[in-house]
């Protein structure tokens, strides 16, 4: 299951830089996880600095 990006997201690209396979784009508002690249790591989780990832 991918992870997801809530509203609290400060879009500061933190957990851009650690996704090894490049899910995690700019989205309008915040940053988006494409669920269909997504492998669940949770690189991302750690490396958000105001815990605006979880899992879907």
């Amino acid at each position: 299951m991918a992870h997801k990006i809530s509203e609290e997201c400060i879009s500061c690209g933190a957990c851009a830089t650690e996704c090894p396979v490049e899910a995690i784009s700019e989205g309008d508002d915040t940053y988006v996880i494409d669920p269909e690249v997504c492998t669940d790591c949770g690189s991302c989780v750690d490396a958000c600095p105001v815990e605006a990832i979880s899992q879907a």
